[in-house]
């Protein structure tokens, strides 16, 4: 708690100050109670952004490369991000670390795209965002974020002097049925109907 204080007060204003250049809809985000967002992935610093100009915490579901490579083992950890192994079949560990996480009032954040575009482009998304909103009973927060591309691609080292934009929507509550988990077709209805508002965010079309 200490160290994302820290964070809070001296780091990301300063972040703010020299990549964020608009944000659109931080109203939508609720005071209290749990929820998940689910944003576009264009870049490491989407992670960033969002933690930056977000006023409720955010907990990510970031993939093991991230608690391997010491430039971002030691931030993950210290700000108790969930670890996923993208290899591995049984991700039960992660998911209900993220349940409880969710229980207990606290927000996750996911990129349903799972990595990181290559052309700046949306990717065919994963089901995992609308699943465990019905799991754990949770709204959607979608974001679109604009701009972090350029920022800094995947094909970057280094971040450049550029400036991001983030547009948070309106809260997607569901049929909490846990039986429309185990229909395939309605779940990917549901992450195709996410997936095409979060485009309308950050100016992409979803074509998948």
């Amino acid at each position: 708690m200490m160290f994302y204080l820290f964070l809070k007060i001296f780091i990301l204003p300063i972040i703010k100050l020299i990549w964020v250049k608009n944000i659109e809809g931080l109203e939508n985000i609720p005071k209290k109670d749990s929820f998940i967002i689910a944003s576009n992935h264009e870049s490491y610093f989407d992670f960033i952004t969002l933690y930056t100009v977000t006023p409720r915490r955010i907990y990510f579901l970031a993939g093991e490369v991230f608690f391997r490579k010491w430039q971002w083992a030691w931030l993950v950890k210290l700000t108790k991000q969930i670890k996923v192994d993208r290899s591995a079949e049984d991700k039960s560990e992660s998911v209900n670390q993220a349940l409880n996480y969710l229980k207990n009032g606290k927000v996750i954040g996911i990129f349903p795209e799972g990595t990181r575009s290559k052309d700046g482009e949306l990717r065919k998304a994963y089901n995992g965002a609308v699943k465990l909103a019905i799991y754990a009973k949770v709204p959607i927060i979608p974001v679109g974020i604009k701009g972090t591309f350029e920022i800094m691609s995947r094909h970057d080292k280094y971040p450049k002097f550029k400036k991001c934009e983030l547009n948070f929507g309106q809260l997607i509550y569901y049929n909490y049925n846990k039986q429309i988990i185990g229909d395939r077709d309605k779940v990917a209805s549901l992450t195709r109907d996410l997936m095409k508002k979060i485009g309308l965010l950050c100016g992409e079309e979803y074509e998948f």
